[in-house]
């Protein structure tokens, strides 16, 4: 489930009247409207508020091109967003702000610092108390105004909720509500709104950075209800907000629990405790001496005495027919039939694709021996790469789409079992808990460039059922894992 779009939903429904119901006793907004204009009147006419130097924002010019995207209940109003506000909307100092330490700073905001429509106060910067005081002059921030962002994260706002002294820089705007008779969290919520968003979005300026400038933010067209009614609202969708984030939070548990219930399916696996075994099945041992004459079949280890009945423990070096890192590619400059397979080609959220993949040189093919083009089930191990080494997928035939094969670069390793060995079974041998934790163990190389060599992989000890064990495993596995799939794909719908 899209928790974002279900929140938007709930403000689309909100803004067009929907979400509590209207009460013919409110006082309408028209009148409302007309109350907000006399008290800004007395407010200029006692020297509180200066009277605008364009009277724009008031009359009708700001709705000559505006048509309404959706019908209102008879009582609200359509309004421009300065109608609504105390004083005209501002921004923040244009001044190269001069940074102090905390201790002897005042505390100063920017576009960053309301990227969750709330205010960040864990890493915010802190300004020189003396161009504080020439700032504070003339735009003091209090509890209630509406920050909102002018580029970056461009038209994401956050309300002010303490007392504290702060300054605000450029790419902030300063929106003041006209309290009592507009309900700064109900003005918020329209703010955070789709329909604010567009407003902006199609005002936007500048390559790379967006910019919404302050003349646009004045054409923003908003829907007013009574008074009353912005109360309702607010406090409404505060309740529907709090249940999504409880949605979210449960939703967070449960991609955990996920997580680990995979984990442990693999564990389980592993261990011979996912399938029976059956006492019919070829033992391990015969199987594996029978398909590689020099294997070693282990004996001295201690946890050789723990396994299940036909298993046996062997090196993963043993079960392949294939095992070894890429080679250094020379590339071509442009585009051709001959993918080179690197690190990024095995995706972070799981499979593999070439779309990233650059072009082996075609003068180079014939130095390639056919045994490094990637077959079906082959195990691919990055090799090199902070973040990425050990991360392992299995490689398909589908993911080749219209190429005739794909090589390895010398970044990634191939694990090839021999037709005997399910090569599904290895593979997820590998990515189990155990298996990723013993590739992060035997790395080696500087904190900046971790190496998985070959022979650590080869290294790898593995317990080895039964050919026909391994198929029921896998078999198994890929049940649970299908069923764990649709409940997660589930949640993302």
């Amino acid at each position: 489930m899209d928790t974002q779009k279900l929140r938007q939903r709930i403000l689309d429904l909100a803004i067009r009247g929907k979400l509590v119901p209207q009460d013919p006793n409110d006082e309408p907004a028209s009148v409302l409207l007309d109350r907000i204009r006399a008290e800004k009147e007395r407010l200029i006419a006692e020297g509180k508020i200066k009277r605008p130097k364009s009277k724009k924002s008031t009359d009708k010019s700001h709705y000559q091109h505006f048509t309404p995207p959706f019908e209102i209940p008879e009582s609200w109003k359509w309004v421009s967003l300065p109608e609504v506000c105390r004083i005209p909307i501002t921004d923040g100092t244009h001044k190269t702000p001069i940074y102090s330490d905390k201790e002897n700073g005042v505390p100063f905001l920017s576009s960053k610092d309301v990227t969750t429509r709330q205010i960040n106060w864990d890493n915010i910067k802190f300004i020189d108390r003396k161009l504080h005081e020439e700032l504070y002059s003339r735009l003091a921030p209090k509890r209630y105004d509406i920050l909102l962002a002018k580029n970056g994260t461009t038209g994401v706002a956050a309300m002010v909720d303490t007392d504290a002294v702060f300054d605000i820089y450029v790419t902030l705007a300063l929106i003041r509500p006209m309290i009592p008779f507009v309900y700064p969290k109900y003005l918020l919520y329209v703010i955070n709104s789709d329909l604010c968003k567009a407003q902006f979005n199609a005002h936007l300026t500048g390559i790379g950075l967006p910019n919404l400038h302050l003349s646009d933010i004045n054409k923003t067209i908003i829907p007013l209800p009574p008074i009353e009614e912005q109360i309702k609202i607010a406090n409404e969708i505060d309740i529907w907000f709090s249940s999504v984030n409880m949605l979210e939070q449960n939703k967070e548990k449960l991609y955990v629990n996920i997580t680990l219930a995979k984990s442990k399916i693999l564990d389980l696996a592993m261990q011979g405790k996912l399938v029976p075994q059956d006492p019919a099945d070829e033992p391990a041992a015969d199987m594996l001496l029978r398909i590689n004459p020099k294997a070693k079949i282990i004996t001295d280890n201690p946890h050789s005495r723990n396994i299940p009945n036909g298993w046996c423990l062997c090196e993963l070096r043993d079960l392949c027919s294939f095992l070894s890192r890429g080679k250094s590619p020379k590339y071509s400059d442009v585009p051709n039939n001959y993918p080179v397979f690197a690190q990024k080609c095995n995706l972070k959220d799981g499979g593999i694709s070439l779309n990233q993949a650059r072009f082996l040189d075609e003068s180079t093919l014939l130095k390639w021996p056919d045994r490094y083009k990637l077959k079906d089930l082959d195990i691919l191990v990055n090799s090199t790469g902070t973040g990425t080494v050990g991360r392992t997928r299995l490689f398909l035939n589908k993911y080749l789409k219209d190429f005739p094969f794909v090589l390895p670069d010398s970044h990634v390793s191939v694990v090839r079992t021999f037709d005997e060995i399910d090569s599904k079974f290895i593979y997820y041998n590998l990515i189990s808990r155990e298996g990723q934790t013993y590739f992060n163990d035997n790395l080696s190389g500087s904190t900046n460039q971790k190496e998985l060599y070959i022979e650590a992989i080869g290294n790898k000890l593995i317990f080895l059922p039964p050919k026909n064990e391994q198929e029921r495993i896998v078999a198994k596995i890929e049940k649970f894992y299908h069923c764990i799939d649709n409940i997660e794909a589930s949640l993302q719908s």
